[in-house]
């Protein structure tokens, strides 16, 4: 029989392949969690994972292993979830982030009707940090972050913002005056990219590496910030699509935003870590969507 530590060290390695993030999510030392690895692999008789000093990844039986088990932890998680929300209702904290100005309002709405509906339940909101996004979803500071979407290795609600995507030149540029713009023009300009920290599939989907025809992306300077994303389009070190309310939420000299006549909307919406799917988060997902639906 596992205990609850192996499971969790097990299942947490398999998705994040890196025994230093595995130690920084569980909060315990790589030491601990190789410790841990090895007294399971000493059980199963066979190595659950493939190390070398640059990869980390699962052996045929630790793939195997890591698909039985996910199911029966989850669970396990829920049974106990279930049985602490009955016992508790919808009460005490829930941490709600967002990213930017754009999502204040539909929180603000969102917000004010989950208190409504659960008066005793405390809801702290703040503005979240870029580079943080991710790590405040795993280590449990935010309970529901307003991204985005895709937001890879979350859960995530209902889109509940929407709005047409438009490539931020600097001004004058010589893509500045055109009615539109297709996504081809990616392949011809330097794209600014977002922080590493960032999703993986966000930054795929808002910073493409290919063309829709399949020629390379120019990769441009990395920003820390979305603030320093528009600064150095407007420095002219390179282009990138954002959504059209850029502008307005971040009036600022020398850009230019042209249309993309090709490219889906921008979506967001709630994103929160899956493990942490409380009674209290799924309430405020609801709300959200009603207050986003006017009810």
């Amino acid at each position: 029989m596992l205990e609850r530590q192996e499971t969790e060290t097990f299942l947490v390695l398999s998705e994040e392949l890196h025994f230093g993030r595995t130690a920084e999510r569980l909060r315990l030392t790589t030491g601990q969690v190789s410790k841990t690895i090895k007294k399971l692999e000493r059980r199963v008789g066979a190595p659950l994972f493939e190390r070398t000093s640059r990869v980390v990844r699962p052996t045929a039986i630790g793939r195997r292993l890591a698909e039985d088990l996910a199911p029966l932890a989850a669970a396990m998680d829920e049974a106990v979830r279930r049985a602490v929300d009955a016992g508790r209702g919808v009460t005490g904290e829930l941490t709600v982030a967002f990213i930017g100005e754009g999502p204040g309002e539909v929180v603000l709405k969102a917000v004010a009707l989950f208190t409504a509906r659960h008066p005793d339940c405390e809801v702290r909101v703040r503005e979240a940090s870029l580079l943080r996004t991710r790590a405040s979803l795993l280590d449990g500071s935010v309970d529901v972050l307003f991204a985005s979407f895709p937001f890879d290795g979350m859960a995530n609600g209902p889109a509940l913002l929407a709005e047409k995507r438009v490539l931020a030149v600097p001004a004058g540029h010589r893509l500045a005056d055109e009615e539109s713009v297709s996504l081809e023009v990616l392949g011809d300009h330097p794209v600014i990219q977002y922080p590493e920290a960032t999703s993986e599939a966000f930054k795929a989907d808002r910073t493409p590496r290919f063309t829709p025809s399949g020629r390379p992306v120019p990769q441009g300077p990395t920003a820390e910030s979305f603030s320093e994303i528009l600064t150095l389009v407007a420095l002219g070190k390179g282009v990138c699509p954002v959504g059209e309310d850029t502008e307005r939420h971040y009036p600022r000299p020398g850009l230019a935003y042209v249309p993309i006549r090709d490219a889906p909307p921008i979506q967001r919406g709630p994103v929160w870590l899956e493990s942490n799917t409380t009674e209290r988060v799924k309430a405020f997902v609801r709300a959200a969507r009603d207050a986003a639906e006017g009810a």
